[in-house]
Parts: structure tokens; sequence; C-alpha cells
């Protein structure tokens, strides 16, 4: 299937009922970070774009919402799919972007060219939503912090190595800094910018 009619394909088959389902999952792993859940409604996504990021795309983006995507998304169906169907812009600045998805083994140099949000409105920073080879599996890291009771254990595979030093370098510019939506095929983890990771 050419990248054109990719873009144009796929989306829930519920709109309405499907984005309401993913989006209480999402509140639900942002109240309790760690919890993987797996989401079973099918977005249609195009490759190389995994499903829980697809239907994540598709419940928080829209025409207000700007979207950054690392290299290989960009250069596939992905953007324009996220576009036909949530009417989100596509930007390549990412202190613009609301949304940013970045694809497996890729390091953002810094969460800091992402927007932060400010003292007064700290909810306009940025949500990654990064690829993964796997949860439930792999290295073990131990997170604490707000919604967890005192720790939580869990295993991630293909967490990029430079991730644990930006997200130390995130926690202390609370109430500002980005949140995390680790995604792995239909799988994912929330990691909001409260919570503290140990390898």
């Amino acid at each position: 299937m050419s990248a054109n009619i990719q873009a144009f394909t796929g989306g829930f088959s519920d709109p309405v009922f499907q984005s309401q389902s993913v989006f209480r999952m999402l509140m639900d792993g942002m109240a309790l970070p760690g919890s993987i859940r797996a989401i079973e409604h099918d977005a249609g996504q195009p490759d190389p774009l995994g499903a829980a990021a697809g239907a994540i795309a598709l419940t928080l983006c829209d025409h207000d919402t700007p979207v950054w995507l690392s290299a290989s998304f960009a250069k596939s169906a992905v953007g324009e799919w996220i576009g036909f169907h949530s009417g989100a812009p596509i930007t390549r600045e990412k202190a613009e972007a609301r949304f940013a998805f970045v694809e497996p083994g890729v390091t953002p140099s810094s969460f800091g060219l992402f927007s932060l949000g400010t003292q007064e409105y700290p909810d306009r920073s940025t949500t990654l939503v990064i690829e993964v080879a796997g949860l439930g599996e792999g290295q073990s890291f131990t997170l604490s912090g707000p919604g967890i009771l005192q720790s939580k254990t869990v295993e991630i595979a293909g967490l990029p190595e430079a991730f644990l030093r930006l997200w130390a370098d995130n926690r202390p510019l609370f109430p500002r800094g980005v949140d995390v939506i680790l995604t792995a095929g239909r799988s994912f983890l929330c990691l909001p910018r409260t919570t503290k990771i140990v390898a």
C-alpha cells in the first residue's frame, strides 16, 4: 500500500467510544505511573507507528495540538495520517509541539528543546510518546513518586541509553517539564514528570 493511500485509511471504527476508552486508560495510567495497559482498539495506523502510539495519537491530537515526529515517522505516512484523522498540524519545531512521537531506538538530544510549559501554565508542555522494544520485559527499573505506594518495579526493553539522564534533568523543573508515554505494540505505560526512575 502506498504512503498516500495509508494516510487516508484506518482510524477508529467508532471514534467517540474508542477515543473515550483510550483517554480513560491514559488518565488512569498517569494517575498510576508505571502500570502497563493494553489498548484493544485498532487504530489502523500506518507503519512504522505502533498500535498503542496510533491510538494515542487519534485520542489526544486535534487541530490545536501541533505534533512533532522523529525522522522515520516524518518520512512515512504517519504525519499525513495523524493530520487526516485528527486535524493536528505537523511541526518541525520541537518547542511548538504539544505531542511528539519518537521511533524505537531514538533519543531526543534534550527534553529541554521541547516545550516545558510555564509556572503559570505547566500543562502547555510537550508530551513525548516514545516507542520501545517491549514493556513487561527487559531491564528492570524502580519507580517512585506520586501515585506509587513506596516503589514499583517495571521491565522495559529498548529504553534509550540517555533516557535516565534526560529524565533526571526533567524532574527538578516541576511543575514545568515534559511527561512521557512509553509504547510497545498495543501496550503503554505513563511516566508523569513527577516520577523518579532508578535503574
